[in-house]
């Protein structure tokens, strides 16, 4: 795993967030909230089946909004579910994977979470282009915290793939992805 420092209190990891070891790891789910491809896949088998029992419980999930259950099996102690527009190209995708970073930065907050990690929301299936989810995911997060200077909160964007890290570090230099 490789780690970069981006910005005060927001750090770049490149590798498998299922190993983090943090408060928090935030999924990006489908509304069911029961598990499916991808990051959602892998952190429901690298937690173990107390998490889907758990998620069954919790009636779902709306686009932009977010959820917390237990980590079980894993590092973190917790997760925090958030659903990601399916990508559309319309200005309303951008205002709902916004509201998934700011909603789970809120979340994370009300249960005294104080690192937490977030895959690139949207980025797979749901095929957000990359050189738009980077600037909004890092743009929300930044502003968040500056807002919320009490929450003393540190985000690691975790990176499974080199390109995303690469773009996280593009824009965070103030270019363009």
């Amino acid at each position: 795993m490789q780690n970069l420092f981006l910005a005060k209190h927001i750090y770049c990891n490149l590798g498998d967030i299922t190993q983090l070891d943090c408060d928090c790891i935030v999924n990006a789910a489908n509304k069911s909230l029961l598990g499916g491809g991808g990051v959602d896949g892998a952190i429901h088998r690298a937690a173990g089946p107390q998490l889907l029992t758990e998620c069954r419980t919790l009636g779902g999930c709306e686009t932009g909004q977010a959820k917390i259950t237990g980590g079980y099996r894993l590092k973190a102690r917790h997760i925090i579910h958030t659903v990601g527009p399916v990508y559309s190209g319309s200005p309303r995708d951008a205002r709902l994977l916004a509201d998934c970073y700011q909603n789970s930065l809120t979340l994370a907050a009300a249960h005294e979470i104080h690192t937490i990690a977030f895959p690139a929301i949207s980025t797979g299936v749901y095929g957000y282009p990359l050189a738009e989810a980077v600037p909004i995911a890092f743009t929300t997060v930044s502003q968040w915290l500056s807002q919320h200077p009490e929450s003393d909160m540190t985000v690691i964007l975790s990176c499974f793939h080199r390109r995303i890290y690469e773009m996280y570090q593009v824009f965070a230099r103030g270019k363009n992805p």
